[in-house]
């Protein structure tokens, strides 16, 4: 089961949520990974603490201009819908930030004068923590495009278990990347006017990819209870209602998993897991819940 933890806004408290919800899985005897797909801003390395991390870089294809070949036809300029390319003559000028990687370019060309080189563009993290596999992407700095990342790294996730993929906030291409392939997408928010708009955004972003989102609602005793009048208005479930408390905003500055001592959390987190898994978690005792019931034909 792959379970897209998202947001429509970033300072929901969505890698809270995410990487707690991860530490839980585990300690009902799950096989669980968490997998870090927020690669412009990757922090649940601060929670969970992941050791034995190995890395390797990670590259797309990009065109070049390969001998003199080039009879400046454009038949590469035309093909191309991001605006990547452009014919000048019997030169060819690829702006990498724009291209992405289709190689329908190369293909198009009928004097085979584009080649594929690779363009490195980002890191790819494997790690564990505890009982957790620990996944990540960090993307290079002054990269504009985070998608391909994020896709190399759900590629990489474990096919058995369960996957929890902490996505980045908004409704952005990476957003997007992150979200397809789930089996559950849960959308963080908060009950203030930022939240309640983003989050229709993310609603929106989910119900054209195909899903079906469930909510949490965080810090829920400090706003308003409109989130709560559009979601019951949108028939959307939500798993949980987590009020604000200063013991989990402690625990998250020391950089620790708050559900570890404060039982609230804990307890929220166990709600969301039972409604995940469809299956009664006794989280104090940490019993395995037994087979995975996954609910299936959520996302496509």
């Amino acid at each position: 089961m792959r379970v897209v933890i998202a947001s429509g806004k970033g300072g929901t408290g969505k890698t809270m949520v995410a990487t707690n919800l991860a530490w839980l899985l585990a300690k009902i005897g799950l096989r669980t990974t968490y997998v870090d797909a927020d690669v412009e801003a990757p922090n649940g390395h601060l929670f969970l603490h992941p050791v034995a991390v190995t890395s390797r870089r990670f590259s797309s294809p990009l065109p070049v201009l390969v001998g003199p070949l080039c009879s400046g036809c454009g038949a590469c300029q035309r093909f191309c819908a991001f605006n990547a390319i452009v014919a000048a003559g019997d030169k060819v000028l690829v702006f990498p930030e724009l291209c992405h990687g289709c190689g329908g370019c190369v293909e198009v060309c009928p004097e085979s004068a584009l080649h594929e080189r690779p363009r490195e563009s980002g890191t790819l993290l494997r790690g564990r923590a505890g009982r957790i596999g620990y996944q990540a992407g960090h993307l290079d700095v002054g990269e504009p495009r985070s998608a391909p990342l994020i896709e190399a790294l759900l590629e990489q996730a474990p096919r058995e278990g369960v996957v929890v993929v902490d996505a980045p906030p908004g409704t952005s291409c990476g957003a997007v990347a992150a979200l397809r392939g789930a089996d559950q997408v849960v959308l963080v928010t908060e009950p203030t006017p930022f939240g309640l708009h983003d989050l229709r955004l993310a609603v929106e972003m989910c119900r054209k990819l195909g899903c079906s989102p469930s909510v949490i609602v965080n810090r829920c005793d400090l706003g308003n209870d409109q989130v709560l009048t559009y979601l019951h208005a949108e028939a959307i479930a939500v798993l949980a209602e987590i009020p604000f408390d200063r013991q989990v905003s402690a625990a998250y500055a020391r950089g620790e998993l708050a559900a570890t001592g404060h039982k609230p959390l804990r307890e929220a987190m166990r709600a969301v897991v039972s409604k995940i898994l469809v299956h009664d978690v006794d989280v104090d005792r940490a019993q395995p819940p037994g087979d995975l019931h996954r609910v299936k034909g959520v996302c496509p």
